[in-house]
C-alpha cells in the first residue's frame, strides 16, 4: 500500500480522482490538504469534506491551505461553477484553519522516504512547504503533479495549462526542488474524454447519483469553454498513473515555469534529460482504454 498525501482544489475531476484513490483501496492516505484553484479555499475546503463524507472516510484528516497564490490574486475555473462542484453545491460547514502547510511537513517529516505528494491543484502550499522546510520536504519519496503542456496547446490562452498558470511562481519552485517527480500534463490526457454512457455503467453504485449529477453541468461548461464534448480526466489520471504506471508513457524532462506576463505565464519550459535529481518523469501518453475500464471498474464497486 502506498503512503500518500493529496493536496487538491476540489473542482468536479479532483473529485473523482479522491474517489479513484480512496476505492481503489491501494493508497494509505495520510491527510488530504486542500489549495485555492478551482474555486476559493472555502469551496475547495468544503467540497472535499463532502466527498469525504460520500465515501465514508471523514476518518482521513482534511485541512486548509493558500488562498491565494504566493504573489498573484487568484483566477478560478471557469468549468467547475461558482461553488467549485456544480450540481452538487454542498451546503456544509467547515473550519478554515490554514495549517495544510505545517501539517504536510509534519507527515512528511516522520515518514521520511515513504510518502507521495499527489499535487492536483495549484502548487502554492507544496512551493511554501518547501520554502518553509526544504530539509523536510526532501524526505518526500515522490511528487506526482497534475499540471503542463509539454508539446500541446495549453487551455489558458492556448500556452499554459490551468494550475501552472494561477501560480507559476510555486510551481517553478516545486519542479526545482531535488526530489523524484512525476509531471501528468495535458498531453495525457486530452484524448481521455469520458461521456455520460460512460458513467451509466456504474448504475447500481451508490456513487452513481451523486457522480452524474456533477458530471452534467462539468460536461456541459466544458463544451462552453473548451469545445471539448465530454469530461476530461485530468486529475483522475493521475491517481491513476501511480496505480497503473505499465498504462503510462514517460519522458524524462527538465522543467522550468515562466513566470512572466500573462500571455505567457505558467508556459512550461521543458528540455529532454537523462534524470538528474532535479529532472521530471513526464507521462507523455495514458491509455485511454485502460483507464475507462479501471476507472469505472473501481469507483462502482
Amino acid at each position: 500500500m502506498m503512503d500518500v498525501i493529496i493536496d487538491t482544489d476540489p473542482g468536479h475531476d479532483d473529485a473523482l480522482a479522491i474517489m479513484l484513490a480512496v476505492k481503489s483501496k491501494k493508497f494509505r492516505i495520510h491527510m488530504i490538504s486542500t489549495v485555492a484553484g478551482n474555486s476559493i479555499i472555502e469551496n475547495t475546503l468544503r467540497n472535499a469534506s463532502y466527498i469525504l463524507g460520500l465515501l465514508g472516510r471523514k476518518d482521513i484528516p482534511l485541512c486548509s491551505g493558500a488562498e491565494k497564490p504566493l504573489k498573484r490574486e487568484l483566477i478560478q475555473a471557469v468549468v467547475h461553477g461558482k461553488s467549485g462542484l456544480e450540481g452538487i453545491d454542498p451546503k456544509i460547514e467547515t473550519d478554515i484553519a490554514g495549517d495544510a502547510v505545517d501539517k504536510i511537513i509534519s507527515v512528511v517529516n516522520g515518514n521520511p522516504g515513504k510518502i507521495t505528494l499527489i499535487a492536483l491543484g495549484p502548487l502554492t502550499n507544496v512551493a511554501t512547504a518547501i520554502l518553509k522546510d526544504p530539509q523536510s520536504m526532501s524526505k518526500l519519496k515522490e511528487m506526482v503533479i497534475m499540471g503542463g503542456a509539454i508539446n500541446v496547446p495549453g487551455n489558458k490562452f492556448g500556452v499554459s495549462e490551468f494550475n501552472m498558470f494561477v501560480d507559476p511562481e510555486a510551481a517553478d519552485i516545486v519542479f526545482g526542488f531535488g526530489v523524484k517527480k512525476t509531471l501528468v500534463p495535458l498531453d495525457a490526457c486530452n484524448h481521455v474524454i469520458l461521456q455520460l454512457e460512460d458513467f451509466e455503467k456504474m448504475k447500481d453504485s451508490k456513487l452513481y447519483a451523486p457522480v452524474m449529477a456533477m458530471m452534467k453541468p462539468y460536461i456541459k461548461n466544458i463544451f462552453e469553454d473548451l469545445e471539448v464534448k465530454g469530461a476530461l480526466m485530468y486529475d483522475p489520471l493521475t491517481v491513476y498513473a501511480l496505480l497503473n504506471p505499465d498504462a503510462c508513457k514517460f519522458r524524462i524532462y527538465n522543467i522550468k515555469v515562466d513566470t512572466g506576463g500573462d500571455k505567457r505565464r505558467g508556459k512550461i519550459i521543458a528540455e529532454p534529460r537523462n534524470n538528474d535529481a532535479r529532472d521530471t518523469f513526464v507521462a507523455e501518453y495514458i491509455s485511454c482504454e485502460s483507464f475507462k475500464e479501471d476507472f469505472i471498474k473501481i469507483i462502482k464497486d
